[in-house]
């Protein structure tokens, strides 16, 4: 089946839990993004999404970009493709109107961004890389930095990289052995081999910024020795036109499980006497800019694992309602029926489109968090806003991508033995979907984070707050009398009781034993992004039991939706907490020898 975008739940999500009339009337910037605004924008986003770029998404797995000579050349139609996406100004949507972009909250652009992933996730690497290198010059670039390389960047004519890990360097950016060596000019020649650069070479654009970290002679050692450097693929003359060809080469892309149309590169550096690049910002805090650009890129991956899990998801359903097997165990048909009447086969929709939507709420508030602490007029809401963001990340990439590899596997499953046959398309989803819990820190790499920087650090104390704000809404359910709200709050409280019992062990264990804290990092962090969608499922079915008359199939749907996510996907949050409080010696208890 083609993909359909679902604008009507985004911008339910984005009314009602992002609450974007109340970021319009508290900042000036969004005061033209109201409601009316963002349906106009998602439904042309869903046109092109749904017309011009998901056709391509099945060629690009059966036909993938490919090297030749130095020289890649993408799946057939993305360069067409990605010259519609740049010519609608797409590229641009949320960044600042001062170097050419829209201007628009993140609050819209994520939605936009789940409908590109949903219809073609090789394609939309290339712009979801971009927007990273756009938010790192936006940081830490100097005002003539940002003249020469955000317009074209915006305008589609340039796409933008990032270029970290290396051979012996991973995780561990403390390994990075790319070398910078200052010219006396203000520039400096790059010596060095990446690689898993997303695009990092292809012919969809006139020029590629590279930015690159590398170590300057003489830095400290470490991660406190590294800076960040633009490295275009073509040098850029004073007057912003392309100059020489930079001494930066593609001498191969990877062969991958998948995402098989995006051109996953080795890049080397100086191999014929040094590749130019200049400076980000300061010496030796190039990490610190990175992080800019990766924390964008990690709510970006998370993103994609809920678009690759709605496209799961319509693609069971339009086979569930096709496929004919076997009498319905209730009699209510006479004979053989479309599978989507087998009870099984309805439970596994549901917690697909329950996870799918649990997800999608949880991203479009914390984008909604996300505009107000970078926006926000009021410097405590700022804060208050940032830090709540930045708890949401983790949770948004590492629970998202980790909920698209199950959303993806039950799509297969219902196919049964069509959907272990490629042709069906059902397979490509759930290879695609694996990469999501890998790159832009894996999911032990977002729980470490959760674990110590965004827990641990402060004690508890945010997230006992954010266990707080869930208690203000069982209180919202207390008062309601439909068998949906009492069922919905039974499992909201004891899933946040879960959660914090959790937090206590975390905060209580992280110096004193971080073995055990640590051994339960992937299980919190599971437990506190199914804690965070269900919440905002609840929130959903509070507005949809008041609003069922504008929209009755709709609102029951979402009724429908939260209570199924509440008896079926919360309670796994008890066997989470039991891991983690009563398990951790046991994951560190067998001897290496052992293994």
């Amino acid at each position: 089946m083609s993909y359909q975008a679902p604008v009507k739940d985004m911008l339910f999500n984005i009314q009602h839990l992002a609450g974007l009339q109340t970021l319009t009337e508290q900042i000036p910037a969004f005061a033209d993004f109201g409601l009316d605004t963002a349906g106009a924008v998602l439904e042309e986003c869903a046109k092109l999404t749904q017309d011009v770029i998901a056709p391509l998404n099945w060629e690009g797995d059966k036909n993938p970009s490919f090297w030749q000579d130095g020289q890649v050349t993408t799946t057939p139609g993305f360069k067409e493709a990605f010259r519609a996406y740049a010519e609608g100004g797409w590229q641009g949507l949320q960044h600042p109107t001062d170097f050419g972009g829209q201007g628009a909250p993140k609050t819209i652009a994520a939605a936009c961004n789940e409908m590109l992933q949903a219809a073609n996730m090789s394609f939309a690497l290339c712009p979801l890389l971009t927007d990273g290198a756009v938010e790192a010059l936006l940081t830490a670039g100097s005002p003539e930095q940002q003249a020469t390389f955000i317009p074209p960047l915006l305008e589609g004519r340039w796409t933008g990289t990032m270029n970290l890990t290396e051979p012996q360097a991973g995780s561990d950016l403390a390994l990075v052995r790319t070398r910078a060596e200052p010219q006396g000019d203000g520039t400096y020649k790059i010596f060095g081999t990446k690689i898993f650069i997303t695009y990092g070479e292809h012919d969809m654009a006139e020029n590629i910024v590279h930015l690159v970290l590398a170590r300057v002679a003489g830095a400290p050692e470490g991660v406190k020795g590294i800076s960040l450097f633009i490295v275009p693929k073509f040098l850029v003359n004073a007057d912003g036109s392309l100059g020489a060809r930079n001494d930066a080469h593609c001498v191969s892309i990877e062969h991958k499980m998948g995402i098989k149309a995006s051109p996953t590169a080795v890049l080397q550096f100086g191999d014929h006497g040094g590749a130019i690049g200049t400076l980000i910002g300061e010496e030796n805090r190039g990490l610190e800019y990175m992080f800019i650009m990766m924390n964008a890129a990690r709510y970006g991956v998370g993103v994609q694992g809920i678009g690759i899990a709605d496209r799961a998801y319509q693609k069971a359903v339009a086979y569930a309602k096709d496929r004919v097997q076997s009498r319905p165990v209730d009699g209510s048909k006479p004979g053989s029926a479309p599978i989507i009447h087998h009870p099984d086969v309805r439970r596994m929709l549901m917690t697909m489109r329950a996870l799918t939507e649990g997800c999608r709420a949880m991203a479009s508030t914390a984008a909604a968090a996300f505009d107000a602490a970078h926006h926000h007029p009021d410097a405590d809401a700022r804060k208050q806003n940032q830090a709540f963001y930045d708890f949401m990340v983790p949770l948004v990439k590492g629970y998202s991508t980790e909920m698209s590899l199950e959303v993806t596997s039950l799509g297969v499953q219902v196919h049964g033995g069509m959907g272990f046959i490629e042709e069906t398309g059902a397979a490509q989803y759930y290879r695609d979907a694996k990469i999501l819990t890998i790159y832009e820190g894996t999911t032990a790499i977002q729980a470490n984070d959760l674990v110590g920087r965004k827990t641990a650090r402060d004690g508890g104390q945010l997230a006992r707050g954010i266990a707080g704000q869930i208690e203000v809404t069982e209180g919202q359910l207390a008062q309601r009398d439909s068998a949906a709200a009492r069922a919905v709050l039974k499992a909201l409280r004891a899933s946040r009781e879960d959660f914090l019992a959790v937090v206590d062990f975390i905060a209580a264990s992280a110096k004193a034993n971080p073995n055990a804290a640590y051994a339960g990092s992937v299980p919190y962090l599971m437990l506190a992004g199914n804690l965070v969608a269900g919440w905002q499922l609840a929130r959903a079915l509070i507005v949809a039991e008041d609003t069922l008359a504008t929209d009755k199939a709709f609102m029951e749907a979402k009724i429908a939706t939260a209570r199924f996510y509440a008896e079926h996907i919360l309670p796994r949050t008890g066997a989470l907490r039991r891991a983690i409080v009563d398990g951790a010696d046991s994951v560190t208890e067998l001897s290496l020898e052992a293994f």
